[in-house]
């Protein structure tokens, strides 16, 4: 039976004058999240390791986003460890990843491919990416691209530990995946939900309703 693992990033910018001609990232990895579902979309088990960068490193911007410091870096591995300690820790047979948007996906190809990194089985796990955003966008009948926050309180989720941590991110990512993947049709928070009614019934007004019972003047129509 398949199962799946919800992966987070979080990422520190790489300045111009640090970027190499194998390197030419903006962002590079600082830490891995991730949580483990059964093929029942239950929690099985989370994994979080800090990574340390090469090229870039941790302003104070990144450090009051995610919290995370330069000393939690000081000590840690280098991403391929990282990565490599991650597929150690997945569990034999199917397991497809999950993210918010493909935005993680696409770092770990393009980190991995510019630090000339090969993992086995990274690249049969990057092939069954889930986009998690994109499949509630299709729940909301919607193109958005919601923010993580937004659609836990839309689907009447309580979010747990900080924003931008990977751990909790991954972990809240999560339970909303669970939670679509249960619901064929998702319920979402009452208060939302008529938010949302009222905000659509709002956008049926049309120019002609605007424009109705305005009488335009000669010198405009002529």
């Amino acid at each position: 039976m398949c199962k799946y693992v919800v992966v987070d990033l979080e990422m520190c910018k790489v300045a111009k004058n640090r970027r190499t001609e194998s390197f030419k990232l903006g962002t590079e990895i600082i830490q891995v999240g991730a949580t483990l579902l059964d093929e029942k979309y239950e929690v099985l088990d989370t994994f979080n390791r800090y990574v340390a960068p090469v090229y870039g490193q941790i302003d104070t911007f990144i450090h009051h986003l995610t919290g995370i410091g330069k000393i939690d870096v000081k000590d840690a591995q280098d991403v391929e460890k990282v990565f490599q300690e991650f597929m150690d820790w997945l569990p034999e047979g199917e397991v497809r990843a999950v993210s918010w948007s493909r935005t993680d996906e696409k770092q770990i190809r393009n980190e991995l491919a510019a630090k000339q990194i090969s993992i086995k089985g990274m690249d049969e796990l990057l092939d069954t990416w889930i986009d998690c955003q994109k499949t509630f966008g299709e729940k909301m009948n919607s193109r958005r691209s919601y923010k993580l926050s937004e659609a836990l309180i839309a689907a009447d989720i309580i979010s747990e530990g900080q924003e931008h941590d990977g751990l909790s991110d991954a972990y809240n990512t999560a339970l909303l995946f669970a939670k679509m993947e249960r619901e064929e049709v998702l319920q979402l928070n009452p208060v939302y939900a008529e938010a949302i009614a009222e905000e659509q019934e709002s956008l049926k007004f049309t120019l002609g309703d605007l424009f109705q019972g305005l009488q335009l003047s000669d010198d405009i129509c002529a």
